[in-house]
């Protein structure tokens, strides 16, 4: 720490160069268009009206992305072409100035905290590793962190050292005259998410849904003005999954049915375009929030799921996830459009009619008439306990499992639990139920579903006899 320390001293600029930026000019971007995808890359487009002398000259774009990812830079200018391109991203800080100063001269300026009287001396940067080390005249001298006040003046700013983030283009023009430049370039750091924010009604079985496009910035750059467009979609996938793995079937996901409608957005390609409605400063180190989507009284139900994995028995009562399920699709009042993937969080009202937290849940890009079941947590008051009865062995390779689950409801109204049964058939086993005291749905080769209507304040037994073939 007291190495860093060293460093912490107050640094004064005395003079700059004619050359050098200004760090007190104003944002130097023209008209631009943002595009942003939802996996944190974006695409910017820069159009500045550059004066442009004849011949061959060097071009500083200050204020593009500290993120630049400048093997994607295209530069466009009529009667103008480019020669060499350079991005300068070592910026400006007390640290940077002290270690380009290395071999420089600087003048140190001291003042006497009793008298206050100041004493100069120039000083010779000889190395910045882990302190700095100075010759002053015939000594060598370590700039303390001694609390006495210390100032390094420095004589200039180094012309490799930016007060922001700078591309600089050597481009070779047939004439003179000052005409549009686009700039554009791919960069990292400025990323798009939805948020949605959900009313549940219970009674009225209708939930609101308030939808949110949630721009972040890290890129270092603030873009100013900007016209931008959002696209819904995923433009890449890795890791695919090898044939010879075989996925075990999962409990039931949040999107429960895909949609088959169309929805009255823009399309590129297979990506939905959201374009904000007004041109927007997308600050640096900001979170910004814009409205897309308000839906009221869309039809929603909620239900309990519970699911178990395998033929074991429970130690103790589980509690049932809560669920909430509603429509997409234009049809039948729903939604009536397509979820870019993001956070639903719902809200409940309580009995003085303010509204309450009651959980959230991801989606992924949901195609419109789509069916989602989102669970919001788990219930306090509607448990699960698988018991295994009896398990015996009929042959060689059978086996047969009599399990009974008890569910129970301590709710003052009456719910629909999905009891849902895993573990049918997973590697080399074969799994069939022989008998069952409710009829079961088979949702594929591993599992089974009991959809049970518990009552107000009580309980429910469901009893299957399992037989297993290895």
């Amino acid at each position: 720490m007291r190495a860093l320390a060293m460093l912490c001293v107050p640094f004064v600029l005395t003079a700059a160069p004619a050359a050098a930026q200004d760090p007190t000019r104003g944002n130097a971007q023209g008209d631009l268009a943002v595009t942003i995808y939802n996996g944190g890359q974006s695409l910017v487009q820069d159009i500045r009206q550059i004066a442009f002398p004849a011949g061959r000259t060097r071009q500083e774009f200050p204020d593009v992305s500290a993120q630049i990812r400048t093997q994607t830079v295209s530069f466009a200018a009529a009667n103008t072409a480019i020669v060499e391109q350079n991005f300068d991203y070592d910026l400006l800080s007390p640290n940077a100035l002290m270690q380009k100063a290395v071999g420089e001269t600087v003048t140190l300026l001291r003042t006497n905290p009793a008298t206050g009287a100041e004493t100069r001396e120039r000083a010779k940067v000889l190395a910045v590793n882990g302190g700095v080390v100075l010759q002053i005249g015939p000594r060598i001298e370590i700039l303390r962190d001694d609390g006495l006040p210390v100032r390094v003046i420095f004589d200039k700013i180094p012309p490799n050292l930016r007060a922001k983030p700078t591309l600089s283009i050597t481009v070779d023009s047939d004439r003179a005259g000052t005409r549009p430049a686009t700039l554009s370039y791919l960069t990292n750091g400025l990323g798009w998410a939805a948020d949605y924010v959900s009313l549940y009604d219970e009674k009225a079985g209708t939930i609101d849904v308030q939808g949110w496009v949630t721009l972040s910035n890290n890129t270092g750059t603030t873009f100013d003005n900007a016209k931008t467009l959002l696209v819904a979609g995923t433009p890449s996938t890795r890791g695919a999954v090898s044939p010879a793995y075989r996925p075990r079937p999962q409990p039931p996901g949040n999107l429960r049915r895909a949609g088959t409608e169309t929805a009255p957005r823009e399309q590129l390609g297979d990506y939905y375009l959201y374009p904000l409605a007004e041109r927007t400063t997308i600050a640096n180190a900001q979170t910004k929030q814009v409205s897309f989507l308000d839906v009221s009284g869309v039809p929603a139900q909620k239900i309990y799921e519970f699911t178990v994995g395998g033929f074991e028995t429970m130690t103790e009562p589980a509690s049932a996830a809560s669920v909430i399920k509603f429509n997409t699709g234009a049809k039948g009042g729903g939604l009536g459009d397509a979820l870019p993937a993001g956070t639903v969080r719902f809200y409940q009202r309580d009995m003085r009619g303010d509204p309450q937290f009651i959980g959230e849940n991801n989606i992924g890009h949901t195609p419109m008439g789509s069916e989602l079941g989102l669970a919001t947590g788990q219930a306090f008051d509607v448990k699960v306990q698988a018991t295994v009865m009896k398990r015996e062995r009929i042959s060689d390779r059978r086996w047969r499992t009599q399990i009974s689950y008890l569910l129970t409801n301590a709710r003052a109204n009456p719910v629909t639990l999905d009891l849902i049964q895993r573990g049918l058939d997973w590697y080399w086993d074969d799994t069939r139920i022989v008998d069952e005291s409710r009829k079961s749905e088979r949702l594929d080769s591993d599992g089974t579903r009991w959809r049970v209507e518990l009552p107000a304040n009580g309980e429910a037994t469901i009893t299957a006899t399992f037989e297993t073939r290895t």
